[in-house]
């Protein structure tokens, strides 16, 4: 039987357990053991936290898998690279993941490339060159994801505590900060196989606005026209290039400005999260992404041919309690249009910080109108 090993085990990853499994492999499946749900799906689950690579590694060895993948996190994407290299298995290149889960390193790939790129700094305190930069900027860390610590700056004297804060939160002890882009947000999910990229669908994403933008929904299609989604492939595809990315799914964030410019906030080398690839591409275009992510995970050219006909999929998340009384009424007013409801987490009522801290999801499909 063929095997695959997964890196992480949360609702997100499970989508890929599930396809793994249903594709005919044996799912071996590392995460710190927290009660999520790929404990219970995996063929074989070991709990051991996804940055213990040298750990992982060595009982990979003796499982011998045909593949190694993960689908909505930079920090397993970190593992997936070191663990396929460290088996001589398929995946990018230890520089393309620093690139794409760095984003210094990835400004200063655009910057390189010649793409355009707002003005930034990589800080770890309030330095004078901040202090000329022109409001509003955004600050970050430089090497986290899920909309942990990012906020939005209109004044210079708050950014000592955001800095401070992004910090705290960043792997590396370091914050971005940059030039705030204006314009609606997207996002760019694509399939690359040796060099060559195939986008499959661009999302519109939703968020609470400043400071810190955490993700509220997404919709596909993005309601784009043909002409637009022409110029953004004309960004995105020399995005993907500068950031050394050949093999496997990417994920572009952008901003249209309202002078109708794409502008990068910025990508990464692994499928999105928020079941924006395991789930929205395919309901809405009929792509199975994630078959195409395990076969080029064996190594193998995916097959880019749609399965179904294109439909109009969502996904809100729930941030209170008058939420997942909206997400009831309509379950109840329009039961065929819900795809799934994802398990409640009431944990963090009332103070939603980050994308990790909603309280749970549901995801709509319907005919395009």
């Amino acid at each position: 039987m063929k095997k695959i090993v997964i890196i992480g085990a949360n609702d997100f990853q499970n989508q890929l357990i599930l396809k793994a499994k249903e594709m005919g492999f044996e799912t071996h499946v590392f995460a710190w053991q927290d009660g999520s749900i790929g404990e219970r799906t995996a063929d074989h689950f070991y709990p051991v936290s996804i940055v213990e690579i040298d750990e992982i590694l060595e009982k990979c060895r003796e499982i011998k898998p045909d593949a190694v993948a993960t689908i909505a996190s930079d920090l397993a994407n970190i593992t997936v690279s070191k663990v396929a290299a460290g088996l001589g298995l398929p995946g990018n290149t230890p520089e393309c993941i620093e690139l794409s889960t760095n984003k210094y390193a990835m400004r200063s790939a655009f910057l390189k490339a010649g793409l355009p790129t707002p003005k930034f700094y990589k800080v770890d305190r309030v330095i004078p060159e901040l202090m000329e930069m022109e409001l509003p900027v955004i600050v970050k860390p430089t090497d986290r994801s899920g909309s942990r610590a990012i906020t939005k700056i209109t004044a210079y004297d708050q950014l000592e505590e955001a800095i401070k804060e992004a910090v705290e939160q960043s792997f590396e002890k370091k914050a971005i900060v940059e030039e705030y882009i204006e314009g609606d947000e997207y996002s760019y999910e694509t399939i690359s196989y040796h060099g060559t990229h195939t986008n499959l669908a661009v999302t519109k994403k939703y968020t609470t606005g400043a400071p810190h933008f955490i993700e509220t929904g997404h919709v596909q299609p993005s309601g784009l026209s043909e002409e637009m989604l022409k110029k953004v492939r004309s960004v995105m595809y020399p995005a993907l290039d500068a950031l050394k990315i050949t093999d496997g799914a990417s994920h572009g964030e952008f901003r249209i400005t309202p002078e109708g410019d794409v502008r990068i906030i910025e990508i990464g080398s692994r499928m999105g999260g928020d079941c924006i690839g395991s789930d929205l591409v395919p309901l809405s275009t009929g792509y199975d992404f994630m078959e195409m992510i395990v076969d080029v995970a064996c190594g193998k050219e995916p097959k880019i041919v749609p399965k179904t006909g294109p439909k109009e999929a969502r996904i809100r998340f729930l941030f209170t309690m008058d939420d997942v009384e909206e997400m009831k009424q309509y379950e109840k007013e329009h039961p065929e249009e819900i795809y799934r409801i994802s398990e409640l987490d009431l944990s963090h009522l009332g103070h939603v910080s980050d994308s990790s801290t909603r309280l749970g999801y549901y995801i709509t499909v319907k005919e395009l109108s």
